[in-house]
């Protein structure tokens, strides 16, 4: 690395790997200058990569972003410090004035970024409109409320929503929220296949955390990650390999063509392992490494504690070539959410991008042309 105007390495590019340099010029990339890799040659570290997105995370390095405006700007530090440029905080499932609060957080941090934080492009609305039956780890639910639905669109851009198709309202809230330009998903669903088929006829495009907290697959009594895998193009899965076993997860990547990574991190990401409160005193959970579970109820889990360096790195152990991960970890979250500008290395594009080694460890993370690791 040479200066903060550029990024030097083998640079994975839409047409293939170049041994050189990226140019920025303020925020964009100006150029790219080198030589492309032959056909067959092995591209070497130091990898120039796009940089990580991630659209489903609540919280990290110790703070939720239900908290308040100072702890959105925690976690997204914490997020952008191990790769993520670009970040969707996530809420849970709560009252409407807590949901309401988030939001305002989020919009509050997003009005006014600052140097050192992955950049935030709106939230992910997950709940409340969700399944009684297929909780996880949320709080009670509420059925579905356009008018509630219109009120939070208004006050920060809701990039994704998780509603669950089958309540009272829930189809009706994923209209108005598709109308608006939301990726409208299924999840904590239990959905029979009709109304998935109806679901997708009326605005929704794609899944959230795949296989958790939706009926699985079954040979006999298909449920919603059966409809996932024969039928959609899109979908969320927690890249942590805790929530989704490896052979499942390879299995997801074989089915469904654009299937990318997430985190579902929350607040004690970043934290020592140990029993933890959280939520304002109002849950305690128990961290041991990138596990996650809920102290009253162990079996069942409360977000993962994994990073998007982390999701990467996990996916590489399953042997997926290094392409199609940053396919899993940035093109392919772009595309689907609609951020052109991201997502590629080319001229022209927002130069948000990360820098790794030969072990795979992050050297270097741009944002928006500005080093911040």
């Amino acid at each position: 690395m040479t200066d903060a105007q550029a990024a030097e390495g083998h640079i994975l590019t839409p047409n293939g790997w170049v041994d050189g340099r990226v140019l920025f010029d303020g925020t964009r990339i100006r150029a790219l200058e080198g030589r492309k890799l032959a056909t067959g040659e092995t591209p070497k570290a130091p990898f120039v990569l796009p940089g990580f997105i991630d659209p489903h995370v609540h919280g990290g390095g110790g703070k939720d972003c239900l908290e308040s405006v100072d702890a959105v700007r925690t976690m997204v530090r914490f997020h952008g410090e191990n790769g993520t440029v670009a970040i969707l905080p996530t809420t849970s499932t709560s009252t409407a004035p807590v949901i309401e609060g988030t939001l305002d957080n989020i919009a509050g941090a997003m009005a006014a970024p600052q140097p050192g934080e992955a950049e935030i492009r709106g939230a992910h609305l997950e709940g409340p409109f969700i399944n009684p039956r297929r909780l996880g780890a949320q709080d009670p639910p509420m059925d579905g409320d356009v008018e509630l639905a219109a009120k939070w669109a208004a006050m920060v851009p809701l990039r994704v929503a998780t509603v669950a198709p089958e309540i009272p309202g829930g189809m009706d809230v994923a209209k108005l929220l598709a109308a608006g330009g939301t990726r409208v998903q299924i999840g904590h669903s239990e959905a029979d296949l009709d109304t998935i088929d109806a679901a997708f006829a009326n605005g929704y495009t794609g899944f959230t955390h795949l296989f958790n907290a939706m009926s699985p697959v079954d040979h006999k009594a298909p449920g919603v990650a059966s409809w996932a895998l024969a039928h959609a193009t899109h979908a969320e899965i927690v890249g942590d390999l805790r929530h989704v076993k490896p052979a499942t997860l390879l299995a997801a990547v074989r089915a469904i063509p654009q299937i990318y990574a997430i985190t579902d991190a929350v607040g004690v990401a970043g934290l020592p392992d140990g029993e933890i409160t959280t939520r304002g005193g109002r849950r305690t959970v128990v961290k041991n490494g990138l596990d996650i579970h809920l102290k009253d109820h162990p079996e069942t889990r409360a977000g993962s504690a994994a990073t998007m360096i982390k999701v990467f790195q996990s996916l590489l152990w399953l042997g997926l070539p290094i392409e199609l991960v940053s396919a899993m970890t940035s093109t392919r979250t772009a595309d689907y959410l609609g951020f052109s500008d991201l997502g590629r290395i080319m001229p022209g594009q927002t130069a948000s991008l990360v820098v790794l080694d030969a072990a795979h460890t992050l050297t270097q993370v741009f944002v928006r042309g500005r080093p911040i690791l």
